[in-house]
């Protein structure tokens, strides 16, 4: 598997190019950010293997992403909420732990079933969080249902698993795969890796579902619709073959396609100012999500920033509408929920499908 070294990195493995434009794109952060302080939480409902469940999703400020402070993907801008300094440390991330449990008691009528935490990097990166924190959290969620941490592929094992089925807990490890092509990930998204990690990942999540004796562990693919470069028909037939990939993976139970949205100091927000990018239609999720309803996984998506200008959107009449019915499919899995939404827009989009070039696009804003 790809060894996970920012040296290693800038020598071949990424685009330097794109990792000198992002670099000088990130230095222009100026905001701090409280150790102490989680960077969100929030209570929601998800569906799992084991159906639908109240969700507590903890977004924990770490020292940030190592990839992302070597250059870094062209359209994440989650290291700009990162704390200076590279590191934080056991207490202050378990700080940010109780802060989140507080919220948790003050919001909700029971504990949460599933427990999900992201790092805006690698939970699974002892340099973002060590083990002793990684036990401590395990520890403190071990009553729950499911628990879903985030990570690249480099940092999956099953060591590292255990940690948390050892409580009985079942595991799921969330994947930035971002496309199963790994052209469009290397030369759109600028991530270093290539699917055979991600597939080795699965292989270490399918043993050390095996070795588990109460818990199951598997892993989630996150996948990126319409990375700059591509067309908007090109994002959609990438996201439906990416699906379907993922979906034949041993290990992989489930997908999130996640829209592209327009984040401060990234690639994506400069090629967005100077008309050279617009995010996806929120058409096009529908259409994915119809297209692939039947594969052998879950497959769910969550448009951030819909309806807005820097995120999936329409015509601004349907949006909310559209939304809905996703977020319908996302917990009942039934395509005919998309039968319910339709708009004069639907025709543009259609258009802009079957017309835009990558030398024209967008064609449309």
């Amino acid at each position: 598997m790809s060894q996970p070294t920012p040296e290693v990195y800038e020598q071949g493995k990424g685009m330097d190019a794109h990792n000198q434009v992002m670099r000088e794109i990130r230095s222009r952060k100026e905001a701090s950010y409280d150790p102490h302080e989680p960077t969100r939480v929030w209570l929601d409902e998800d569906n799992t293997p084991d159906g639908v469940k109240r969700s507590l999703t903890i977004i924990l400020n770490t020292g940030g992403c190592r990839w992302a402070r070597a250059g870094g993907c062209t359209m994440c801008g989650y290291v700009a909420e990162s704390v200076d300094g590279g590191s934080v440390s056991h207490e202050a991330l378990m700080d940010q732990i109780e802060v989140c449990l507080e919220h948790e008691e003050e919001n909700a009528d029971e504990p949460a079933g599933l427990i999900k935490i992201y790092t805006s990097g690698s939970f699974l990166d002892e340099r973002e969080v060590g083990a002793e924190t990684r036990r401590a959290i395990a520890d403190t969620f071990g009553d729950r249902d499911r628990i879903v941490v985030e990570s690249l592929p480099d940092f999956v094992d099953r060591e590292k698993i255990a940690d948390f089925t050892q409580h009985g807990l079942d595991t799921d490890v969330a994947i930035g795969l971002e496309t199963a092509t790994d052209r469009v990930r290397h030369d759109c998204v600028n991530k270093y890796f290539d699917f055979a990690d991600f597939e080795d990942a699965c292989a270490e999540a399918a043993a050390a579902n095996e070795d588990a004796a109460d818990a199951e562990a598997g892993i989630k693919a996150y996948l990126l619709m319409k990375p700059p470069f591509l067309t908007e028909s090109e994002a959609v037939e990438d996201m439906i073959s990416s699906i379907e990939r993922c979906a034949d993976v041993e290990g992989c139970h489930t997908v999130s396609m996640n829209p592209c949205n327009v984040q401060r100091y990234t690639m994506v927000d400069e090629l967005y100012f100077n008309d050279g990018y617009r995010p996806p239609w929120l058409w096009s999720v529908a259409h994915v999500l119809e297209e692939t309803a039947d594969v052998d996984a879950i497959v769910v998506s969550d448009p951030v920033g819909h309806g807005s200008d820097r995120g999936p959107h329409n015509c601004t009449e349907c949006d909310d509408l559209v939304q809905k019915a996703i977020k319908d499919f996302d917990l009942r899995q039934d395509p005919s929920v998309f039968e319910q939404v339709s708009c004069e827009c639907e025709l543009t989009w259609e258009t802009v499908m079957e017309r835009e070039r990558s030398f024209n696009q967008p064609l449309t804003r």
